[in-house]
This record gives structure tokens, C-alpha cells and sequence, in this order.
């Protein structure tokens, strides 16, 4: 056990203790009044259960108590666990060594402070905390007789209520806390109640926790200064061309369709990290879709207006700009989904003028999306569209809470404690600014997108889409292909990607890369991380691919090059932005991904 250390308790000034108390008051009182005329005008106040949680809780018991043996056998387990752990407790109090009961899993950064092993209860209260939540979740996960789709939203929102419970999330049980309590005389607790006012007034009334310090970046100064032009513009989308670093490119042009739920230019964060800056330096003339944020004018936009207002008229566009008619894309997230919905469509067509395509972390078969599909039923896809059809957009706000649910320890609970606990600022952090620019969604598309790919899965049936006028089919994508997953995306699970890319008939290379959904992507050779997976072969089961996969290290950015060059064409003289016909309009990253909704 660690020696116990002097802590000096620093007591706050009494008058500026009582000046922020005013002001705190003030500031609540305010925030309540216009939350609850905000709420009662726009008929949101009324709480429903839209998850239907209370059934399948309600549902959950039951069968616990019509198994009983069951029920006792896994009480039993939860005694034996509290037993052994207050016999090696005891032994470790009287000075023995003596390994724990149970560790956290590895990543869990929730308990790295020293205290969490060194002090005898603190370390009592983790592994009590531990053994207790391993104990809800396996009980919940042993209950027969649930649907898939019940047990999933169960095992979901066991873990949600267990990570709220961590012991490092009250005062009284994280020893970080009560040590910088003591230290600061409680002043830590004021300024994290003065950062809970500030992250309610900024959100509205909706709590948006700060992640990182937003002043601390600007678009095309710090984050997004790849030098480039905007070409052209609509009213959904800006088309950027970046300015050539390259004598020589080759022929082909190559443009990139990013996701309109998160903004274009998480591949354009830092000179360092940007795989814009990576791609233009390797000698090919790109060309970004920079979709716009839109508001309750765009409410009617469909997933049609998206395809035609986005790819195919920046196809046509690069096309004048460079002319060029073939061309290499790479679609990125949902970007990648947007990108085989063109390709099918061009296949449709009889149409090849892009030659390969690049999927990053893109679902195309969504029977299995992980934890996302709890969020996927009738009841909330309908309470969702209620909710879109009186503002004519979903806030992106309350997409962010739920991509953070996912993560909610690393994305919540470790910011609840550091701004409002700890009472500190968060870490300037590039990547967490992205994070926290959060777009909003048309109602109609984002409506069409849920129903379509999340609820129906109709993307993989043949006919069963039709855009513009035709039925399209992925099987009829011929062009080489190459998809990038990532081993731990929460939001992709590669198992479903893969299964997506087995419906294109012509060439895919499918690579897994290591760590999650963005640092797996974002993952330039100059940081030597991760590492990644090959198999040249596409066997029905994505663990028989893992299984005889080879492990590479380092970057799978330089896999890719390796792969994209045959198809680049050869060396033309590098070409500057717009050329003749489209005279810039402004400066990269375009006026369209600067505006902030929060």
C-alpha cells in the first residue's frame, strides 16, 4: 500500500465563493425558464418511452423469475465473487500479496489513477464495482427465450446503466476527485458546475458536453489548410479541387465522397494526419464533395438529390474542369454507401466512367450493424420522424449522443468527469473539435436512409432500390474495389462491412486495419500504428478470412497506393484549380462546412 501523503487543503475566497453562488443561481434560474418554454411551445416535454425499454426490462424479468435455478445459480456466482473478494482484501489490508479478484479489461482507462490499486478501499470499491457489473451483464446475457433484437437493446442498455454506476463518476469514490476537492478547498466542484451551465446554455437546454477547447481551432488556419479551391458549388454540396504539390499527376482524377452525417475534413485535420494533403502529395489531382448543413429549407432533399446534386454532377464537373471522363473515387462512411449507390446506378446505365472505387469503414449489407441497430425499430424510426417533420431536419447534436453511446466511457463519462467533476478544461484536440461539429439531416433522406438500409436492408436485394429511374443491383459493379474496415469500429463493425463487399462481381481487396472507426482510417505511414490485415481471398465467413489473413505493419494508406496506381493512369502536367471554364469561388475549405449549428 502506498504511504499515506500530506494534502494541503486550499479554502476559496468567501466573497468570491458567494459571487459565483449569485451567479450560478442566476444563470440556473434563467436556463430552467427558457428550457421549459422551449419544451412545452414545441410539444417535446412529454417523456415517452420510445425504446420500448420498459417491455423488454418487463419481458427480461419475467423469465428470469420463470427460471429460478437459473436465477439462484447466478446469485450464487455473485456471492462466491464477494466472498473471495473480501478474503483477498483482508489479506491484502494485513500486508500479504495477494492477487485481485478481478481487473479491469484492457483499455479501460477509467481506474489508471494510482489510488485505484494503492489504496486499500479504493481498491475494495473497484473490484466490488467490477464484479458486480460482470455480474448484470452475464445475467442479462444468459436470459433464454429473447429475440435477437430484445437482447441486443437489453445488453445495450445494461452497459449504459453499469457505465453510469462506475465508482469514478461521484465524488465520494474516485480518490482523484476527493484529492483535488481537499486541495482546492471545493473549488474544483464550483468550476465544474460553472462548465455544466456552459455546456446546457451552448446546447440549449440539451447537455452537449465540451471535449475539447473550441476556441482553440479555426477552419483553413489550424485544421483543414490544405490549399485548394471551390470550383463549384449548389445547394447541397461545394466541389473542392486541391492545388497540385506535384510537377506531374496522374491522368485519372480522383474524387472523394465523404459522409454528410460528420463534415469532409476529418481528412483534413492536421498537415501531419491529413490524408488530403497525403493523397495530393502522391501526384493525384483530387477533387472533395463538401456537402453543406442543412436546414429546414432542405427538409424535402432525398437520397436522389443527394446522388445526383453530389456525385454525379461532381463527376460531370471534373469532367469539364479536367477532361478527363474516367476517373478513381473513394467514398468514406456513409460517403462510401452514397458511392456504391452511384456506382449501381451508373452500372444501370451502361455508365464506366469510375474505374475503381475505395470503401472506407462502409456498410453495404446492414442485417448486422452492431450496437446501432438498437437504435432501429418502428417505434423509434416513427417518434424520429414525428420529431424531423416539425423542425424538417435531425439536430446533429442528437446523432453525436448517439455515436458517443457507443463509446460512452471514453466519449462521456470521461469528459463528465474531467469538466465537471475535476472542474477542468479539456485538452485542445483536433480530432475531438471535428467530433464536436456536428451536421444535421434532411428529414425526407435521413428518413429514406433509416428505413431503407438500417430497418429494410434493401440495398443487397437486387431491384429493390430504384434511384433516378432505375432498379440497381451492387452485382453488377465490375470495377476493382478495395475496402478498408477496421477491427474495433463500433459504428462499421467490419464482420458487416465484409459481408458487403462479397456483393460486388468484380475484383474487391478487402484490408483490415487495426484500432476503430476514425484512428483506424486516419492513420498516416509517418506514425507508424495499427498495422493491418491482407487476404487476397473473399471466403463466405469474415472469421475464415481473419483466420488465414497475413498482419502487416505500418500504414494501410501505402497498401492502398500500391493498389490504386495501375488504375491512376499515366503522368500529366499537374492542373491547377478550376482552369479555364470554373473560375475559383473561394478558398478551400469553402464557406459550407464552416457553419457550426452549436
Amino acid at each position: 500500500m502506498a504511504e499515506s501523503q500530506d494534502t494541503e487543503i486550499h479554502l476559496p475566497n468567501p466573497v468570491e465563493m458567494s459571487q459565483t453562488l449569485v451567479d450560478i443561481a442566476q444563470r440556473s434560474q434563467h436556463l430552467v425558464t427558457d428550457f421549459v418554454k422551449r419544451q412545452t411551445l414545441d410539444g417535446t416535454l412529454d417523456v415517452k418511452d420510445t425504446a420500448n425499454l420498459s417491455v423488454a426490462f418487463m419481458e427480461m424479468t419475467q423469465r428470469l423469475l420463470a427460471n429460478p435455478a437459473r436465477l439462484a445459480e447466478s446469485q450464487l456466482e455473485l456471492w462466491q465473487g464477494y466472498l473471495s473478494l473480501w478474503q483477498r482484501s483482508t489479506a491484502a489490508f494485513m500486508g500479504q500479496q495477494v492477487e485481485p479478484t478481478i481487473t479491469p479489461e484492457r483499455g479501460d482507462r477509467r481506474f489508471k489513477h494510482e489510488d485505484w490499486e494503492e489504496n486499500f478501499v479504493f481498491d475494495y470499491i473497484k473490484q466490488a464495482y467490477l464484479l458486480t457489473a460482470r455480474w448484470l451483464q452475464s445475467t442479462v446475457q444468459r436470459v433464454e427465450g429473447l429475440d435477437d433484437k430484445t437482447r441486443d437493446k437489453l445488453e445495450f442498455y445494461t452497459r449504459q446503466f453499469v457505465d453510469a454506476l462506475s465508482p469514478t463518476n461521484f465524488p465520494i469514490t474516485n480518490p482523484e476527485v476527493l484529492r483535488a476537492t481537499l486541495e482546492s478547498g471545493g473549488e474544483n466542484l464550483l468550476n465544474g458546475l460553472k462548465n455544466l451551465l456552459e455546456d446546457l446554455e451552448r446546447g440549449k437546454g440539451r447537455l452537449s458536453i465540451k471535449m475539447t477547447d473550441l476556441d482553440a481551432f479555426e477552419l483553413g488556419k489550424n485544421v483543414a489548410t490544405t490549399p485548394g479551391k471551390v470550383v463549384y458549388q449548389n445547394e447541397l454540396m461545394q466541389l473542392i479541387q486541391y492545388t497540385p504539390t506535384t510537377e506531374t499527376v496522374y491522368k485519372r482524377p480522383f474524387m472523394v465522397v465523404p459522409p454528410w452525417i460528420n463534415k469532409y475534413y476529418i481528412l483534413d485535420l492536421r498537415p501531419k494526419n491529413s490524408f488530403i494533403k497525403w493523397w495530393v502529395d502522391q501526384g493525384f489531382t483530387v477533387f472533395v464533395i463538401s456537402w453543406v448543413n442543412p436546414d429546414e429549407k432542405l427538409s424535402s432533399k432525398n437520397f436522389e438529390d443527394y446522388l445526383a446534386l453530389g456525385p454525379l454532377t461532381a463527376m460531370d464537373k471534373i469532367t469539364e474542369i479536367t477532361g478527363e471522363h474516367e476517373i478513381n473515387a473513394l467514398g468514406y462512411c456513409l460517403g462510401g454507401t452514397l458511392l456504391t449507390a452511384t456506382k449501381a446506378y451508373l452500372a444501370a446505365k451502361g455508365d464506366k466512367r469510375i474505374q475503381s472505387g475505395t470503401f472506407m469503414t462502409t456498410m453495404l449489407d446492414f442485417s448486422k450493424p452492431g450496437d446501432l441497430g438498437v437504435f432501429i425499430d418502428e417505434e423509434q424510426i416513427s417518434s424520429l420522424e414525428e420529431m424531423m417533420k416539425k423542425r424538417g431536419y435531425l439536430d446533429g447534436g442528437e446523432m453525436a449522443t448517439t455515436f458517443n453511446m457507443l463509446r460512452a466511457n471514453d466519449l462521456i463519462w470521461s469528459f463528465f468527469v474531467n469538466n465537471y467533476l475535476l472542474g477542468k478544461d479539456p485538452f485542445p484536440f483536433d480530432l475531438l473539435y471535428w467530433n464536436s461539429d456536428s451536421t444535421r439531416m434532411p428529414a425526407t433522406m435521413h428518413s429514406f436512409y433509416l428505413r431503407t438500409m438500417y430497418q429494410k436492408n434493401l440495398l443487397i436485394q437486387p431491384g429493390a432500390v430504384t434511384l433516378l429511374g432505375e432498379p440497381i443491383e451492387l452485382g453488377k459493379i465490375k470495377q476493382p474495389a478495395y475496402f478498408l474496415s477496421t477491427i474495433e469500429d463500433h459504428i462499421a463493425p467490419w464482420k458487416s462491412t465484409y459481408m458487403g463487399a462479397r456483393h460486388f462481381s468484380g475484383k474487391v481487396r478487402f484490408v483490415l486495419g487495426g484500432s476503430g472507426h476514425i484512428a483506424g482510417a486516419i492513420n498516416p505511414p509517418v506514425a507508424g500504428k495499427y498495422g493491418f490485415w491482407v487476404n487476397t481471398q473473399l471466403p463466405a465467413a469474415s472469421e475464415e478470412w481473419l483466420g488465414s489473413a497475413e498482419k502487416q505493419e505500418g500504414s494501410w494508406w501505402l497498401d492502398w497506393l500500391e493498389w490504386i496506381k495501375p488504375m491512376a493512369g499515366e503522368q500529366v502536367p499537374a492542373r491547377e484549380p478550376g482552369g479555364a471554364k470554373f473560375p475559383p469561388l473561394e478558398d478551400a475549405p469553402g464557406s459550407y462546412v464552416k457553419l457550426r449549428i452549436v
